[in-house]
């Protein structure tokens, strides 16, 4: 079964201290809570970033200071900035961390409801748009999917040429306003998948735990981290993202999953290096 990738989401834009005291917000918290991860066998750091009073930003500069501090500590980590940012946010501002030429950058592929009156907006233009801007730099996608329609389009568009093949998918589970995070839910989207691809699975809250164990399981890859997840097991909150990864590479074991380290996940996802 091939290796495992690990991608940490090390602190997310909704998550906040007051939530887990661990959440990092500063350039050096951020760099930090991202070597505990890579130490701990995660080859991709998923990144948002904050402003030190923990208000989420993309601003490039804080993109580029946060990179440089992880790039020192973890030096052949992928890192891959969010173009998903905050809800509200205008599209120049989620699209500013791209022009930093990152190896991988997410690309949200849907609309979808985030609870109360939140609504995360990407429609068919601007998933174009923002796919575009990507190829153009030589970024590979991760295309971010919280219910199986948001599959389709991903498909629909790749058969336009707007996003290259063959795709990377992170399947999004346990949203509020998405698909759940059950068994039968995995099984759906995995089946959904276009030929060729391959995929992660992130499971959000209680469902974190579950949903990555089938996906070892399974031979896919998977994502954990603060942004999905502040508890290490019920009730209890996790230390680290570090920590969090640890857990998933005791389970990976017990399966027989060897973990992939950065050159290897770089084979496996196609990608070239990091961009000039």
């Amino acid at each position: 079964m091939e290796k495992l990738i690990i991608t940490a989401a090390i602190c997310g834009a909704e998550v906040t201290k007051e939530h887990n005291p661990a959440i990092p917000y500063t350039v050096e918290e951020i760099g930090k809570e991202a070597y505990s991860a890579y130490k701990a066998g995660a080859s991709i750091i998923h990144l948002h970033v904050r402003e030190d009073d923990g208000t989420p930003t993309q601003c490039k500069d804080r993109f580029a200071a946060c990179i440089a501090e992880i790039s020192k500590l973890c030096p052949d980590a992928i890192i891959q900035p969010s173009t998903g940012g905050a809800v509200g946010m205008t599209n120049d501002e989620r699209l500013q961390p791209i022009e930093l030429n990152p190896e991988m950058a997410t690309l949200d592929c849907g609309t979808c409801n985030f609870g109360g009156d939140d609504i995360f907006i990407n429609t068919e233009n601007m998933i174009i748009d923002f796919a575009q801007k990507m190829i153009a730099r030589g970024i590979k996608p991760e295309c971010e999917v919280f219910d199986k329609g948001m599959i389709d389009m991903a498909i629909r568009l790749s058969k336009k040429g707007f996003i290259e093949t063959p795709m990377h998918f992170n399947l999004v589970m346990g949203v509020n306003g998405g698909i759940s995070g059950e068994p039968r839910d995995l099984l759906f989207m995995q089946e959904s998948l276009p030929p060729g691809s391959t995929f992660t699975a992130s499971g959000v809250g209680r469902f974190q735990f579950p949903v990555t164990t089938l996906a070892i399981l399974l031979g896919a890859h998977v994502r954990v981290g603060f942004e999905d997840n502040i508890y290490i097991s019920k009730g209890v909150l996790a230390k680290s993202n570090g920590e969090l990864v640890e857990k998933i590479v005791r389970i990976a074991a017990e399966f027989g999953r060897e973990i992939a380290m950065p050159d290897e996940a770089r084979k496996i996802l196609g990608l070239k290096g990091r961009n000039a």
